[in-house]
């Protein structure tokens, strides 16, 4: 069970655009070092630490020492956590269910907009 202090942690740590960034990295990519990661950024390598502290705090983030190396790994367990707290079986099938028709309709719109809607 996630408790209050753990979901402020994750919220906190979602709450930045670089966090949430890095976190995208990591799941494309697991496993990168930190000087590989802060290459995708124009903020320095501290600051990339600094943000990693927070996200391993939250739980988000764990890393392993190879060598000299820091791999990182996304853990989305958190995440999952708080999802779980508030649905269940059924209102998680329709929540993907919309989900799914949130992104058809934007593909459409997008699609129409770019005048690749066929015609």
């Amino acid at each position: 069970m996630i408790t209050d202090s753990d979901m402020d942690a994750v919220f906190q740590a979602l709450s930045h655009g670089v966090r949430r960034t890095i976190l995208d990295l990591l799941r494309e990519r697991p496993g990168q070092g930190v000087g590989e990661l802060a290459k995708s950024f124009d903020v320095s390598r501290i600051a990339i630490m600094n943000h990693l502290a927070v996200l391993e705090k939250a739980g988000l983030v764990i890393s392993e020492k190879d060598g000299r190396v820091r791999r990182l790994y996304l853990n989305a367990a958190p995440i999952q956590m708080i999802h779980d707290r508030w649905t269940d079986e059924y209102s998680a099938f329709w929540a993907g269910r919309v989900t799914g028709l949130k992104y058809a309709a934007e593909a459409a719109a997008n699609n129409t907009k770019t005048g690749k809607d066929g015609t």
